[in-house]
């Protein structure tokens, strides 16, 4: 398997390193030693929620959106992970991505109906925990969160192909979650 230059974003807003999400972001990089690997703790980072579209396409980024917006320029592979909250990512992994992803960054208005994809050639994987059973969120709601930040997002900008991994009933308890740090970590090592 080639080397492969990997960005994990970890989007869980709590720093507490015993969230899980954060337990998976490090299990994804120990797997993945083979790659070269960065990461971006979105709770470690500081910069403002956006409230005005001038600041969006006219502001230049923050310091810490501008470094981070380096480590996707230089990724091959994102990898994204994020607890579900309320149906969604929560707010502020919401925020960082409005923040990142500005135009002539992420795209560019053309002349078309379709903006011009700035970040083609990037593959992602989103990792989303919840404690509802997976098969509910994927049979019930769809997985619709999940499907529109793919292709709203991750594909509006180009990022393909996007393949995902739903780990539900996160609190089933050690042995679930060991079984799914496994998986996450093969992940990882594949480059996946």
């Amino acid at each position: 398997m080639a080397r492969r230059r990997i960005l994990i974003i970890d989007g869980h807003p709590d720093a507490d390193p015993a969230r899980f999400v954060h337990v998976q972001a490090s299990a994804y990089a120990e797997g993945g030693a083979g790659h070269d690997i960065q990461t971006v703790r979105i709770a470690d980072l500081d910069f403002p929620v956006l409230r005005d579209p001038k600041a969006w396409m006219e502001q230049p980024a923050p310091a810490s959106i501008a470094a981070a917006q380096k480590q996707i320029e230089w990724a091959e592979h994102l990898v994204i992970l994020y607890p579900l909250w309320l149906g969604d990512m929560p707010a502020l992994l919401k925020a960082f991505l409005e923040q990142v992803l500005r135009p002539g960054f992420a795209f560019r208005y053309g002349s078309g109906m379709m903006a011009d994809k700035l970040l083609t050639g990037r593959s992602a994987r989103v990792i989303v925990t919840m404690g509802m059973p997976r098969a509910v969120y994927e049979l019930f709601f769809l997985a619709h969160s999940v499907r529109s930040f793919e292709r709203n997002i991750l594909k509006f900008v180009g990022v393909s192909p996007v393949r995902r991994t739903i780990i539900g009933s996160v609190e089933a308890g050690d042995k679930h979650r060991r079984r799914w740090l496994e998986t996450v970590a093969a992940l990882g090592a594949a480059g996946a």
